[in-house]
């Protein structure tokens, strides 16, 4: 976990991680909202650094203020497969048991430069657990995964290369505008020559 850079929640930046948590969970009080924002610290990464690596426990609530994240895994031959972004206003955190038990078998990290601020797991769950907007937003997240995994698992059975970048270009327009190349070729489980080619293809980029 890298340093923190600001543990003031007093300034314009504070406001902003007070606003998140406030939007997330409404019914908790001001007095409780202030107390939780001032657990979390705040970090400013440097691209590619590392905010959660493969073989660490994951403790700990990110909400992205600035920047991209990506969540990745590395093959037994230090090959990177890019399994999903995270960008500004994202709110991510161990969802399941065992995420929150056993080492992280993935990494988290900032694709270029970003700030986060970090909250303790514990502390989140301590402050909101018998909220019902905590149960609806947990359930929310676990329904997105499942969806995501599901349309993934689709995609690439059934779509070729070219469909499988066409629904990108669909459904996640921004991420071509913000994520390298060879990231969204990772993402899409093809090399970055062979997107480079399938773009020139589609007219995308000059042959």
């Amino acid at each position: 976990m890298p340093s923190a850079s600001d543990h003031s929640s007093g300034d314009s930046a504070g406001r902003a991680w007070m606003r998140a948590l406030a939007h997330r969970f409404p019914e908790l009080p001001s007095d409780a909202l202030a107390a939780l924002a001032g657990q979390a610290h705040r970090v400013s990464l440097d691209a590619n650094a590392t905010l959660l690596a493969a073989g660490a426990p994951w403790q700990y609530a990110f909400w992205v203020e600035q920047g991209l994240l990506r969540l990745f895994y590395i093959d037994s031959e230090g090959r990177e497969s890019n399994k999903n972004f995270h960008a500004e206003d994202a709110f991510i955190w161990p969802v399941t048991e065992v995420l929150r038990r056993e080492p992280a078998a993935f990494f988290i990290a900032a694709l270029g430069p970003a700030t986060v601020w970090c909250l303790p797991y514990a502390a989140l769950e301590s402050a909101v657990a018998r909220l019902p907007s905590w149960t609806a937003l947990q359930l929310h997240a676990l329904a997105g995964l499942l969806d995501d995994k599901m349309r993934r698992e689709q995609v690439f059975l059934q779509c070729t290369a070219r469909e499988r970048y066409e629904a990108l270009l669909r459904e996640r327009p921004e991420w071509t505008q913000r994520i390298p190349l060879r990231h969204l070729a990772s993402y899409l489980g093809m090399t970055d020559v062979s997107l480079s080619r399938l773009r020139a293809g589609m007219k995308l980029i000059d042959s």
